[in-house]
């Protein structure tokens, strides 16, 4: 390798190594992406209030539900209190998860579900309806817990909010715990006469003899409210449950990993799994340790010349060399008569008027012209001496009538 392209591979790699460096050590934009996952520490995951749990539930077990929430719920023993915690930015159930709740919570126990719409199986059944209106600035609208022991106090929010809040519930079974206050437009004012209007976010609902504990803002739970300052509000909601072991349910979410390959059933079994993992590190460090020993230099093959004119040449230096004109002159005519009859399908067994009429029409030449043509081959064909000059001129002519 000389100088010159080790110095281009070098740069190269100069600029490439920068590149990572540089995608490396920059900052990440912040994903503000809805997840309420508790795993995810973007801004609106759950990750910090999944941690509290232990402190909000203090000497309680909390379980993290992966999957639907029928299949915790029917195998939970009715003797047992418990609370299920559910928060996502909307929940939409189909009638066997819904069945499944109501049984959960008649059987004593409590669910706590965040967020802007329950889907119309439950909110029927608890014959509850919802709203959401448009406000003009995010930070306008603020939330508040109505229990007179709890801190007198509005918590802002800020961003990322859907105004959203009951419009009709049971009022035999449904107690208000919170209100959402945000600006809004009464009847023909202009926009600029705005009025506060306070609507409940947060309700109980008594079922059985356990209760729905209900919020329209789960903004609230996430880890962008848990760090600035609303807590508190977190805190105090969740105080209304049970002292009992936790189902958080980690599945209901819109940030939850979906694995949409063929192979999702074998990467959702941990064994099946590590077993396809190690036959595929296994073949590859075979195709490496194999390909290396037993690979060898590709010789390299030339590809064949064209010696077709080297060919012609030799040929046409040996007729030249020996003034065979006579030989020649027939070669070209034979080979001319074969252009004929390939070409214009012209029988050329016996060439007479009729032939040079067809020939004429057939490849578009005049009579006169096709006729000197036909001519100069029966002359040249009757002469027994043949010179140079007589094969430069059948040329020519050839050349000229196959233009």
């Amino acid at each position: 390798m000389d100088k010159r392209s080790k110095i281009i591979i070098g740069l190269f790699l100069t600029v490439l190594l920068g590149i990572i460096f540089t995608e490396i050590v920059r900052p990440r934009p912040i994903n503000w992406k809805p997840s309420y996952t508790a795993g995810d520490k973007i801004p609106f995951g759950c990750y910090v209030l999944y941690e509290e749990l232990p402190q909000i539930f203090p000497a309680q077990n909390i379980v993290k539900v992966e999957q639907s929430l029928y299949n915790p719920l029917s195998k939970h023993q009715s003797d047992k209190r418990s609370n299920y915690l559910l928060i996502n930015n909307y929940l939409e159930l189909d009638k066997q998860e819904v069945n499944q709740l109501l049984n959960y919570v008649d059987a004593g126990n409590d669910a706590f579900l965040a967020a802007t719409s329950f889907g119309n199986f439950l909110m029927d059944t608890l014959n509850l309806s919802i709203a959401s209106l448009p406000t003009l600035k995010e930070d306008s609208v603020q939330i508040k817990l109505t229990h007179p022991t709890f801190p007198n106090r509005n918590y802002a929010m800020t961003r990322g909010l859907y105004n959203t809040h009951f419009t009709s519930v049971d009022t035999v079974k449904t107690t208000v715990l919170g209100h959402i206050t945000f600006p809004e437009r009464v009847g023909s004012l202009p926009m600029d006469s705005l009025k506060n209007t306070k609507r409940p976010n947060y309700i109980r609902v008594s079922f059985g003899q356990g209760n729905f504990y209900l919020n329209t803002t789960p903004q609230a739970f996430t880890n962008y409210y848990m760090l600035g300052g609303n807590q508190e509000y977190v805190g105090n909601a969740l105080s209304y449950l049970n002292q009992a072991p936790v189902y958080w349910d980690n599945y209901k979410k819109a940030g939850r990993v979906i694995i949409d390959s063929p192979m999702r059933f074998v990467l959702n079994q941990p064994a099946l799994k590590w077993a396809y993992y190690l036959g595929v590190t296994g073949i590859l460090i075979f195709v490496l340790f194999k390909g290396k020993r037993e690979q060898r230099i590709i010789p390299v093959i030339p590809p064949l010349e064209n010696s077709s004119i080297d060919f012609a040449k030799t040929v046409g230096g040996i007729y030249h060399d020996h003034r065979d004109y006579s030989d020649l002159i027939s070669k070209k005519i034979n080979y001319f008569l074969e252009f004929l009859r390939s070409s214009y399908y012209i029988n050329t067994h016996t060439i007479n008027d009729k032939t040079v009429s067809e020939l004429s029409s057939r490849s578009g030449k005049s009579f006169e012209e096709t006729k000197a043509m036909i001519d100069l081959l029966i002359l040249l064909k009757t002469n027994k001496q043949h010179n140079e000059q007589d094969l430069i001129n059948l040329n020519k002519k050839i050349e000229q009538f196959k233009k």
